[in-house]
């Protein structure tokens, strides 16, 4: 938080989950929504994105100075990432591995590099609390050289981040609705995705102004994800935030 009187009631940044869509099927508009990101969290091929599109993906996000990430997940093109696989962690850790060094090359190839990893879906989800998992990714991310996590405030998988003294970075997500436990209503609720650009605005800045996140997320999936995204930078402005990525 800022100083009272300087105007300024914090600062977040807004990552978004782009590279998603793989050969002719299109999922998202990248290009539409990338310029409105600080930090863009880019599929790595196993659970969407070709490499093609990923390369191009990461040209723009170099291009715009949006931050890139890798969003890993399982190995699940079919369902998209969605579907929780009891994967050994000896072979998450080699799948997470696996996918930072495909998207740090492309990266590389067009003059980026990537600056923090977030988990995918299913992956994401199995993290806040199976430990056996958690460690696996994690084991990836320091064999790799350490880089910032992003992840469910309060979950294993931050706890155990910041135990590993790697950078753990707590995230809101503006466009999901939240049960009174503080965890995400399941896709398959009703409700579970917002897609109001209002609705998804005023629940960002509750967010970024709660002090409890440092980053903000807006699905590029999510109909009409680049006006959605349009409209939470400009709430935030106006409620005072700044938006810069965190990495």
């Amino acid at each position: 938080m800022s100083a009272p009187g300087s105007g300024v009631q914090g600062v977040v940044d807004l990552n978004g989950d782009v590279g998603e869509s793989f050969g002719r099927w299109q999922l998202g508009d990248d290009a539409a929504l990338l310029p409105h990101l600080t930090s863009a969290n880019v599929a790595c091929g196993f659970h969407a994105g070709d490499p093609l599109m990923l390369r191009r993906t990461v040209e723009l996000a170099v291009r715009l100075g949006v931050a890139v990430g890798a969003q890993v997940g399982y190995r699940d093109l079919v369902g998209f990432g969605r579907r929780f696989i009891d994967v050994a962690p000896d072979e998450l850790t080699a799948d997470v591995l696996y996918q930072l060094g495909a998207l740090e090359a492309l990266a590389r190839s067009v003059g980026g590099a990537v600056t923090y990893l977030k988990p995918h879906g299913a992956l994401y989800h199995a993290v806040t609390t199976d430990e056996r998992q958690a460690r696996a990714v994690i084991e990836a991310v320091v064999a790799y050289g350490g880089l910032p996590v992003l992840g469910l405030p309060g979950a294993s998988l931050l706890r155990l981040v910041e135990e590993a003294g790697l950078p753990a970075v707590g995230e809101g997500f503006a466009d999901r609705s939240y049960r009174a436990d503080g965890g995400l209503v399941p896709r398959s609720e009703p409700g579970a995705v917002l897609t109001d650009p209002a609705e998804v605005a005023a629940q960002a800045v509750r967010l970024a102004t709660s002090g409890a996140v440092r980053s903000l997320c807006v699905h590029g999936d999510t109909p009409g994800a680049p006006a959605i995204a349009a409209a939470v930078r400009s709430a935030l402005a106006e409620a005072g935030v700044a938006v810069q990525a965190f990495s």
